[in-house]
C-alpha cells in the first residue's frame, strides 16, 4: 500500500463522526402518560410528548426553511403558525454531503433548521433550570441532532438539553465572494450562522421550557467542537451562551481557512457543479438540485467555516490566544485513543513496511525521530503505532495546548474518556482490531445514542451517569463539582480527570503519556 498523508486520512474519515444509523422516530405519545405538554413560544404553542422520564418537544423549527431563494442566504427567523403545533416527531436532517450518515433518503432534506427541547418532566416556566445546547459532529458533512437523545441528561440533571440541526456541505460553508457579498459581514459561514441563530432563538424561547436564557451551555464534538470554537471567536455570538464544552475537537487542530484560501475552493466548487460563471454563480447554485451540489462536493470537501470576514474575523485557535474572544468557563476533552477509529478505517491491514514508509513520508526529516518514539515493537502492531502517532500529534497534545489557553484566561477543567471496552460506532467495527476509546466513543455515555455497536454494560452505565453528572454541574455552576464523586480540579499544572469505569481519577501525566514535550519541538501533524 502506498503512502497516506496521514492527516488527510483522518479528515477523510472523519463523516463517519455522526454514524450510519437512520434518525430516530417519535411516535405521536406515550399511551396511558400524563397529558401531552404544551408550551408557547414567540412562533405559537408546542404540543409536545412525555418519554422516558423527561419531556420531549420535537422538530421545532427556530429559522425559516432555507429553500429556493432562501438557500446561500442567512437564516431568517421562523414564521408564526395558528393553532397548536404538533411536536412529538423529529425533522428530517439537513442534506449529507458525503456517504457516510443517514441510511434513509426520505429523512434528509433542505428544509431542516430544526431542534429537540428535552427537559425534566416536572419543569414548568419560570423554573430557571440550566441549559445544555448540542452541536453534533460530522466534519461539516453529515450529521444529525436527531441522533442525540436528551432525555436522561435533562431528567438526570435537572437540565434543559437542546439539539440542533445546522446546515452541512457546500451548503451550509460556501465563501464564494459573489454570494458572501449579499451578506452584510461577508461571510458564506451559513452553518455557523445557524447554530448562532439557534442560540438567539434560544435564548428567546428556553424560559417557558423551563430554561434560564442566562444559563446556556454550548457543547459540541469533534466538527461540533470545531464549531463551539467558532461561536468563542464570532463576536455575534456573545452573550449568547455562558459555558463552552469542547470534545475531541480542540481549536487549535485545524486553522479555518482565510477567506482567500476558502474562495478560492468555492469557486473550483461552483465549477464541478456546472456554475463556473461568475456573473450568474449565485443564481445558479441556488437553482441546481441538491443532488447536484453533493456530487460536486465529493472531490472537494469543505473546510467549515472561514475566518477573515465579519462573521469569523480570526481563527479561533489564534484569538483565543489573543485573548479577544467570548470568555466563558471550558470543558474540554478527548478520548484515549482517537485516532483508531481513523486507521481502522482506512488502512485496517496496515504492514510494519507500509507505516515506515508513511512516517518517513509525511514527516520528512522529522521521520526517523517519530519511528524511534513510536516503534512497532512497543505497540504490538502496525495498527496501533500508527493511531498512537495520529492520536498524540493531531488530539491529544493539542487538546492540551488550546486548555492551557484558556486556562491562562478563565476556569477550565480537561479530561480524557478511557475505557478500554467501549462500543466503536455501528458498522466500523473491524474484526480483529482493538477500536475502544477511539473517535466518539464517548457520545454514548453522554447522550440517548444508539449508534454504538453493542448497548453499555452495567459498569459503563455507571460510568456514563457520572459523567452526565459531571457535564450536568458545569452547565449548572461553571465547574463540574459533584458531591461523592471525584473531585475535578481546574486544570492548573495540566491535571486531567480520567473518565474509567473502574476508576475515576486525577493525573498530571496526560502530556506526557501523549509525549507532547516531543511533539511540541516537530510539526505536529503531517502536510496535507
Amino acid at each position: 500500500m502506498p503512502a497516506r498523508p496521514l492527516l488527510g486520512t483522518a479528515l477523510a474519515l472523519l463523516t463517519l463522526l455522526a454514524s450510519a444509523l437512520p434518525a430516530s422516530t417519535a411516535t405521536a405519545s406515550d399511551r396511558g402518560a400524563s397529558p401531552r405538554p404544551v408550551v408557547t413560544v414567540e412562533q405559537g404553542p408546542l404540543r409536545g410528548r412525555n418519554h422516558d422520564g423527561a419531556q420531549e418537544f420535537l422538530g421545532v423549527p427556530y429559522a425559516a426553511p432555507p429553500v429556493g431563494e432562501a438557500r446561500l442566504r442567512a437564516p431568517r427567523e421562523p414564521r408564526r403558525w395558528s393553532g397548536v403545533r404538533e411536536a412529538d416527531r423529529q425533522a428530517p436532517a439537513c442534506v449529507q454531503f458525503a456517504p457516510f450518515g443517514l441510511a434513509d433518503p426520505s429523512a434528509v432534506s433542505e428544509d431542516c433548521l430544526y431542534l429537540d427541547v428535552y427537559r425534566p418532566e416536572g419543569a414548568r416556566a419560570g423554573a430557571r433550570l440550566p441549559v445544555i445546547l448540542w452541536i453534533h459532529g460530522g466534519a461539516y458533512t453529515i450529521g444529525t441532532g436527531t441522533q442525540f437523545g436528551g432525555r436522561t441528561m435533562a431528567d438526570l440533571t435537572n437540565s434543559v438539553v437542546v439539539s440542533i440541526n445546522y446546515r452541512l456541505g457546500q451548503l451550509g460553508y460556501l465563501a464564494l465572494p459573489e454570494i458572501a457579498q449579499e451578506d452584510p459581514r461577508r461571510s458564506g459561514s451559513f452553518g455557523l450562522m445557524d447554530q448562532v441563530q439557534a442560540l438567539r432563538w434560544t435564548r428567546e424561547n428556553i424560559a417557558p421550557f423551563g430554561g434560564d436564557p442566562g444559563n446556556v451551555t454550548v457543547s459540541g464534538q469533534s466538527a461540533g467542537s470545531a464549531s463551539v470554537c467558532g461561536l468563542l471567536a464570532a463576536p455575534a455570538a456573545a452573550g449568547l451562551f455562558h459555558r463552552a464544552v469542547l470534545q475531541s475537537g480542540p481549536c487549535t487542530l485545524l486553522p479555518t481557512p482565510d477567506t482567500a484560501r476558502a474562495a478560492e475552493q468555492a469557486r473550483a466548487f461552483a465549477a464541478a457543479a456546472g456554475c463556473a460563471d461568475p456573473a450568474g454563480a449565485a443564481a445558479c447554485l441556488r437553482a441546481a438540485p441538491a443532488a447536484t451540489l453533493v456530487e460536486a462536493a465529493r472531490t472537494r470537501p469543505t473546510s467549515g467555516p472561514a475566518s477573515g470576514d465579519g462573521l469569523l474575523p480570526v481563527d479561533p485557535g489564534a484569538a483565543i490566544g489573543s485573548g479577544d474572544w467570548n470568555k466563558v468557563p471550558v470543558l474540554i476533552g478527548s478520548t484515549r485513543s482517537e485516532s483508531r477509529l481513523f486507521v481502522a478505517l482506512s488502512q485496517p491491514r496496515l504492514t510494519e513496511e507500509e507505516y515506515t514508509a508513511q512516517i518517513l513520508a509525511g514527516y520528512g526529516a522529522h521521520g526517523p525521530d517519530v519511528l524511534a518514539r513510536y516503534p512497532v515493537s512497543a505497540f504490538g502492531s502496525p495498527y496501533l503505532a500508527l493511531s498512537a502517532v495520529m492520536t498524540d500529534s493531531t488530539f491529544a497534545c493539542q487538546t492540551a495546548w488550546t486548555a492551557q489557553k484558556f486556562a491562562t484566561q478563565v476556569p477550565t477543567y480537561v479530561y480524557e474518556f478511557d475505557d478500554p471496552d467501549s462500543p466503536t460506532l455501528a458498522g466500523a467495527q473491524v474484526p480483529g482490531l482493538d477500536m475502544s476509546n477511539a473517535h466518539s466513543a464517548e457520545l454514548a455515555y453522554l447522550h440517548d445514542f444508539t449508534a454504538g455497536d453493542r448497548p453499555l454494560t452495567p459498569v459503563q452505565v455507571a460510568l456514563a451517569t457520572r459523567m452526565k453528572r459531571y457535564w450536568g454541574a458545569f452547565a449548572r455552576f461553571g465547574a463540574p463539582t459533584v458531591p461523592g464523586q471525584t473531585p475535578w480540579p481546574t486544570t492548573g499544572a495540566g491535571t486531567v480527570l480520567t473518565l474509567n469505569p473502574q476508576v475515576t481519577r486525577t493525573s498530571s501525566r496526560f502530556t506526557a503519556g501523549h509525549q507532547c514535550g516531543f511533539w511540541k519541538t516537530r510539526p505536529p501533524r503531517p502536510p496535507l
